[in-house]
């Protein structure tokens, strides 16, 4: 669809059952219902008593099986979340002038007002366990005009995600050169009553507007408002699959694995005696200096289990090792690192190699998605401050993700100053800054130097006796 067909079908007194239609387009929607189940451990198959029957017992009734169910769905998704926005996003810039400063200032200001570290994480963790999401920005006028921004407007602006999780259904529509024409959003609230009424909203570079369904199946419009920034304020992002989609199948196994094990424990775990031929009497529980009595020969003898346990441990281990491996997430469980004392930042990059590749990766949706955004928050500050409209268009703004990795400031400096020739690399000043140990470091500056003058002088009367 191009940009002129849209326009024809949106136009207000047209049949909005068919602009729905159309603006829907034939996209399937991600099936969430399924990655839910597989993503809360309680609705896992291994607790579907369908798939996983309980024993029925000789005398009619019922032996509860083990059911061991583990949330690695969610270990990989808040793991991969965590590399990926664990440290917040550097901004890139170099403003030129006064006013591309202000329009920076305006920007770093409305991100801080909207939690913006947080809500990336909130994004990502959406996409990683929907395949999609969506965020809108939008101003709300005030009742009085404010500076917060670094000049005058009545706006405050917000962001909100829509995600498929909590019900809504996104059908973005692009254009044969793959540009975003139209955002849409089916979703459903209650009315007075309580009952469900279908809504469909649509955001264009021109408007935005909202219809609703009635109770016999007949559309009609609720609203329809100007897009003040001429531009889409929808960011979308999406992925293809969820990110335990290739260690579903691994993840059943292991739960099946361990659940059946667990039945057979309840059977193995305590001593078993085999006796051949005829016992006549039985140690009773607690006698100390046991003896079992028997006659014409009988032995007694422990059932002992040697080789089964061995090859279930090594299952085990193989599909845990898969599991990591195959969604590049780290293992990074107390077990797994107590014993590696201090490393090197070096030897962390090597560690968390394989997820900074896997943040590379994700690069590919989100330096895009990133760039949108605060495209979008420099239109929106070029409306509320139309005097900086020159200066948003001109200024170059870049996000640059960061893996997360533990700092080694220690081995950092070290080689910094062996590379400076052993000098110093910053000032005291800077340095008692960065110690976080001071509140006002003037203050301490100054009370630094009078204890140096000190020593000097009780130097100097030392010397002199």
């Amino acid at each position: 669809m191009n940009l002129t067909d849209l326009k024809a079908a949106i136009v207000k007194g047209k049949d909005i059952k068919k602009a729905v239609e159309l603006l829907k387009g034939k996209r399937t929607l991600p099936t969430v219902e399924e990655f839910k189940k597989q993503y809360d451990v309680k609705r896992h198959e291994v607790f579907d008593t369908a798939k996983r029957p309980d024993k029925p017992l000789a005398d009619g009734g019922v032996e509860k099986v083990n059911r061991l169910g583990f949330s690695f769905q969610e270990l990989i998704t808040e793991r991969a979340v965590s590399f990926l926005f664990g440290l917040p996003p550097k901004v890139v810039c170099d403003p030129q002038g006064e006013g591309q400063k202000k329009v920076l200032g305006a920007i770093n200001r409305i991100f801080k007002d909207n939690k913006i570290s947080s809500f990336n994480a909130e994004i990502a963790l959406e996409m990683f366990k929907s395949t999609e999401v969506a965020e809108c920005w939008f101003p709300v006028k005030k009742d009085a005009e404010h500076e917060d921004y670094g000049f005058k407007t009545p706006f405050k602006l917000r962001v909100m995600a829509f995600n498929p999780w909590d019900g809504n259904e996104l059908y973005p529509l692009f254009d044969e050169t793959g540009d975003m024409i139209a955002f849409s959003r089916a979703y459903i609230l209650l009315d007075d009553e309580g009952k469900k009424i279908n809504y469909f909203e649509t955001y264009t570079e021109a408007e935005k507007i909202i219809w609703k369904e009635g109770a016999a199946g007949e559309w009609e419009e609720v609203s329809r408002e100007n897009n003040v920034i001429g531009k889409i304020p929808i960011v979308y992002g999406r992925q293809k699959e969820v990110e335990w989609s290739n260690v579903e199948s691994i993840i059943k196994r292991l739960e099946y694995l361990l659940s059946n094990f667990a039945d057979t424990d309840d059977y193995h775990g305590s001593p078993t005696i085999l006796v051949t031929g005829e016992l006549t009497n039985m140690a009773k529980k607690g006698e100390t200096g046991k003896l079992l009595q028997a006659k014409n020969g009988a032995k007694a003898e422990y059932l002992s289990w040697n080789h089964a346990p061995e090859a279930i441990k090594l299952e085990i281990e193989t599909l845990l090792r898969f599991l990591f491996s195959l969604t590049q997430t780290p293992d990074i469980s107390f077990e797994a690192v107590k014993g590696l004392g201090e490393i090197s930042g070096v030897a962390l990059k090597m560690l968390f190699l394989d997820a900074h590749l896997k943040v590379k990766k994700k690069q590919r949706v989100f330096d895009a998605y990133l760039e949108r955004r605060t495209n979008i928050v420099k239109a929106f500050v070029g409306m509320m401050a139309t005097s900086l409209k020159a200066d948003v268009s001109a200024i170059d703004i870049e996000t640059e993700i960061q893996p997360f990795i533990i700092d080694d400031e220690a081995g950092l400096v070290s080689r910094l100053v062996t590379a400076n020739g052993g000098k110093p690399l910053i000032s005291k000043k800077t340095a008692t800054a960065l110690s976080g140990l001071v509140d006002n470091v003037d203050e301490e500056m100054k009370q630094m130097q009078v204890e140096s003058q000190q020593e000097r002088s009780f130097d100097v009367t030392e010397s002199a006796f």
